[in-house]
């Protein structure tokens, strides 16, 4: 008895199909849980975040539509501005210093020169597995004019050592704190990258005879290039979402530390001091959009140095 082949053909095709099709929502599933939190933990935020900046509380009928009325406020709010020019400021300072800390500190491990180098590396990088608010009040505790470490060097002094948390010093100070937090996770990033470098290298630089700073100039730092640049983003982004340490530290210097010493701050106070819910969610939206600017620029350079 013979077998048309074409219905030959479909049976053997019904299988492949349902087996790809049990394939398809295996990977559905896999995939799943994590586009179920990345929607309720980042698209609907941001959502509702544009959807209240687009409305404005009246005084008579309630949320009223303004369309980008509230976003034409915040560009012409010179209070914001001030803000940003104080982050972008911090960021111009405190990320060039941290960087380089962290890279000096990455450099010396790598060196095999240190005795007792995983204790150094753990001492470096356990300041990163202090929370933010704990640091800026441990720090707080130092920096206190009437308590602390500040006060008894300016009794010691003579009242000639400099107030951290004044006008002039206030910046430099959080940067301080900042600094101490994250020098090292940014390096482990460095030391990560310097540990898979190929020994061949270095072998080959030793038998050529090169010494060690030009070991570093032409092998260590070109390996370094791409995590400089990774660390260069996520601490940009950082110093432009700057909060816990101003807002922590408020509390000792009112005075030089307004509610809008960081646009984080300021959108935070408008919101929850000030009740002013949609023109807050504008000013996040404005500077989310900026803080993406700005570290596609740092990616674009650093890939651009890189190649």
């Amino acid at each position: 008895m013979s077998v048309n082949p074409a219905v030959a053909g479909v049976a053997r095709a019904a299988p492949r199909r349902r087996r790809l099709r049990r394939e398809r929502w295996t990977g559905w599933g896999f995939v799943g849980p994590f586009l179920l939190v990345f929607t309720f933990a980042l698209i609907v935020p941001i959502g509702y975040a544009v959807y209240l900046s687009l409305y404005r509380q009246e005084l008579i009928g309630g949320n009223a539509f303004v369309g980008i009325g509230n976003y034409k406020t915040a560009l012409a709010d010179p209070q914001f501005w001030a803000s940003v020019r104080r982050v972008l400021l911090f960021l111009a300072v405190q990320v060039p210093i941290m960087t380089v800390l962290a890279l000096f500190a990455a450099l010396a491990l790598d060196s095999a020169r240190l005795r007792w180098a995983p204790l150094y590396r753990l001492s470096i990088f356990l300041p990163y597995a202090v929370p933010a608010v704990v640091a800026a009040l441990m720090w707080g505790f130092m920096y206190g004019s009437q308590f602390g470490l500040v006060a008894r060097a300016r009794s010691f002094f003579g009242g000639h050592f400099p107030d951290p948390l004044s006008s002039n010093w206030v910046l430099s100070a959080i940067g301080n704190v900042v600094t101490w937090e994250f020098v090292g996770y940014n390096m482990l990033i460095f030391y990560s990258a310097l540990r898979a470098v190929p020994g061949e290298l270095y072998e080959a630089a030793e038998i050529d005879g090169a010494t060690q700073f030009a070991i570093i100039r032409w092998i260590k730092l070109p390996a370094l290039r791409v995590a400089i640049v990774v660390s260069l983003i996520f601490s940009v982004i950082g110093s432009v979402q700057l909060f816990n340490e101003p807002e922590i530290l408020r509390a000792l210097a009112p005075d030089t530390i307004p509610t809008n010493f960081t646009p984080n701050m300021y959108a935070y106070n408008l919101s929850f001091a000030g009740q002013e819910y949609n023109y807050s969610a504008a000013i996040a939206i404005v500077m989310g959009v900026l803080t993406v600017i700005i570290a596609a620029a740092v990616q674009w350079y650093g890939r651009r140095r890189a190649s």
